[in-house]
């Protein structure tokens, strides 16, 4: 019998992020999770005691990191590292608190938690980060400015990091997870959105990806078919489309 595997995952309080951590557990995998809300921590915590850590980290603070590592030796070491946090709202308005908030949290945060995990899987020898970023980041929507320009640098980021991994002889996997729309608390008010996908469903498919490793992953057959087009067609036109919702 292998080893049991081990992770962390930020951003298991709701949505993606607590669905993947559901199919972990029903896995035996080992689990740190993190999240602003401490009720939901200790509510999945309460799921599988014996094999849940839990830290409440908000990426926004300057001491993430820290917090970060003290639930990764809480665990006594990780295999990988899940990035789950992020916000997004449509914004036609372009209220600017909304759009740094967006910033904020999907790109300086980010960097703050990937780059704790890197430094850490780069201390030990071996690793693996994956991270939920979006469809959107391949081609930015007008009605979520900030939402698909911050999914794109995290695109962009992992990009990077795996290109650092080769210069500097590491052995760490990355794991880019690209969902379109999927019914999560995020989604809540924010319009009516096509092809929905099931969030249980789209957890699943989730973990496959981090099992086989998969460098890029776009959830589900029909948003691959869009994102191929979408890359087709010329700014000249994007720019006339009216997308929303």
């Amino acid at each position: 019998m292998g080893k049991t595997k081990k992770a962390v995952i930020v951003g298991a309080t709701s949505g993606i992020g607590y669905a993947v951590a559901l199919e972990l557990i029903k896995e035996g995998w080992t689990l740190g999770i993190a999240g602003r809300r401490r009720d939901k921590l200790k509510e999945l915590h309460a799921i599988a005691p014996n094999q849940i850590k839990y830290r409440e980290i908000d990426v926004l603070n300057q001491n993430c990191a820290g917090e970060l590592q003290k639930l990764i030796d809480d665990l006594g070491g990780i295999d990988v590292y899940l990035h789950c946090s992020g916000i997004g709202k449509q914004n036609f308005s372009l209220k600017s608190e909304i759009e740094l908030n967006t910033v904020a949290t999907n790109v300086d945060g980010f960097v703050r938690m990937v780059d704790c995990a890197f430094n850490y899987f780069a201390a030990i020898g071996y690793g693996h980060i994956g991270v939920i970023s979006s469809i959107a980041g391949t081609k930015g929507l007008g009605a979520a400015a900030a939402y698909s320009a911050s999914k794109g640098f995290q695109n962009t980021y992992i990009d990077c990091l795996d290109q650092l991994c080769h210069i500097r002889k590491l052995n760490i996997d990355f794991t880019d997870i690209r969902p379109g729309f999927v019914n999560t608390p995020l989604l809540d008010g924010g319009g009516k959105y096509p092809m929905l996908m099931d969030v249980n469903k789209v957890a699943k498919r989730i973990v496959t990806a981090l099992k086989k490793k998969e460098r890029v992953t776009i959830i589900d057959w029909r948003y691959r078919i869009l994102v191929f087009f979408w890359r087709l067609i010329p700014l000249w036109l994007w720019r006339r489309l009216p997308i929303r919702n």
